[in-house]
């Protein structure tokens, strides 16, 4: 095996793991990034390597975070899960229940349901939306409660690349007790109790200094043609398609990165502005991964994360995407175009390739980050090692 600076620890039976993240740094382009696996509560696998900044040549250290981009869709979704573990959410009442406004412009059909599974056809914005907008959640809720559906609930399905978060946050505005907004639960009732406080932000404080965030490095422009399939491609210049309207248009798709790419601070976009560490996703999917705990999941909330995703009339076919793609309660779920974990896994990639999931079988939870961004839509070469590489020690076990 080539000699590459790698830190951290793996437990007794898990060394394939680390010789799959060294061969990603040596043989696979990794510039820097960790990945961190949690077995039934315990860490087994905690491992960082390469550089954190190309410019200046520093290293990747054990509490470096980087944005996760739509990974942060699955954090987002943990909030909402715990808002129905709580009592406070009923995934099959309509949003309009909690948030009487939504129901306007033909929404009050809407259910969370469908919401959360990118059915409800709101993946773009009629009107402009602008950071200013974005950090204004007031203003924000009245574009979205003004927003007229694409088609009806549960008739079809489009990825909600940026707009999910934005609906999402809302909704739990109108759930908490305390109003909070997704970044503050996220923060002060699940990563806190869980000891990684200061290691997942949606809405990264001013006060967490740019030493630890990670540089991204963005594909070139001859990896993202070569690297998106050739109607994806097309269709992130065709003004009216459902993928421009999604993704290049909405708000969030790059302004929450800095001219340095790394991160604007105290901005929350829950479907695409967090960064964490690997250990962060780890630890919280860990959690997620079975009942109780510090969280005190009810069994009931596990159970329906774990159930099968349930099509759109029109099926699985993703009118966003151009491809089949299983989507529940916020999650991804695995499918044969993108398998991960066991059929009850549940989680979430993100943009550059990034990865975080719960396997409840396995009672596991596992993180993967990265700076150097690729450009695969079903599994980042890197990531797909890794986790090759721990499904076979866990078959072993």
């Amino acid at each position: 095996m080539p000699d590459v600076a790698v830190d951290g620890t793996v437990a007794d039976g898990f060394g394939r793991v680390r010789d799959a993240f060294v061969t990603n740094l040596s043989e696979r382009h990794e510039l820097g990034g960790a990945v961190c696996v949690v077995l039934d509560g315990e860490v087994v696998v905690d491992l960082w390597g390469g550089l954190r900044d190309r410019a200046t040549g520093a290293p990747w250290d054990a509490d470096t975070m980087t944005l996760v981009h739509s990974t942060t869709k699955g954090l987002s979704a943990c909030v909402l899960a715990l808002m129905h573990s709580r009592g406070l959410l009923d995934h099959d009442e309509r949003v309009a229940t909690y948030w009487p406004e939504f129901g306007r412009a033909g929404k009050q059909d809407i259910t969370v349901r469908a919401l959360l599974a990118h059915q409800a056809g709101l993946f773009g914005f009629d009107e402009p939306v602008d950071r200013d907008v974005v950090a204004d959640l007031d203003r924000l809720a009245g574009v979205m409660e003004r927003q007229k559906p694409a088609w009806p609930p549960g008739e079809r399905q489009a990825y909600h690349a940026i707009t999910l978060g934005f609906y999402e946050n809302e909704l739990v505005r109108r759930l908490d007790p305390a109003h909070r907004t997704i970044g503050r639960v996220l923060t002060e009732d699940i990563a806190d109790p869980l000891g990684v406080g200061e290691e997942v932000y949606v809405g990264t404080p001013s006060s967490v200094p740019d030493e630890r965030l990670a540089a991204l490095v963005p594909p070139s422009a001859w990896a993202r043609l070569t690297g998106l399939p050739l109607r994806l491609a097309i269709d992130a210049m065709r003004r009216h398609s459902v993928l421009y309207r999604s993704l290049v248009a909405n708000p969030g798709t790059g302004f929450y990165v800095d001219p340095e790419h790394v991160i604007v601070r105290d901005l929350e976009v829950p479907s695409g502005g967090a960064v964490a560490t690997a250990r962060a996703l780890a630890t919280i999917y860990g959690a997620f991964a079975a009942p109780g705990g510090p969280l005190g999941l009810r069994p009931e909330t596990l159970e329906a994360l774990a159930a099968p995703a349930a099509p759109a009339l029109r099926g699985w076919q993703d009118a966003c995407l151009h491809r089949p793609a299983r989507f529940s309660l916020g999650f991804m779920k695995p499918s044969d175009g993108f398998a991960f974990g066991s059929g009850a896994a549940f989680g979430a990639p993100g943009s550059g390739g990034s990865m975080g999931f719960a396997d409840p079988e396995r009672r596991l939870g596992y993180g993967y980050v990265t700076d150097r961004m690729g450009t695969r839509l079903q599994g980042d070469p890197r990531d797909l090692a890794l986790r090759e590489a721990l499904s076979t020690v866990l078959t072993r076990t």
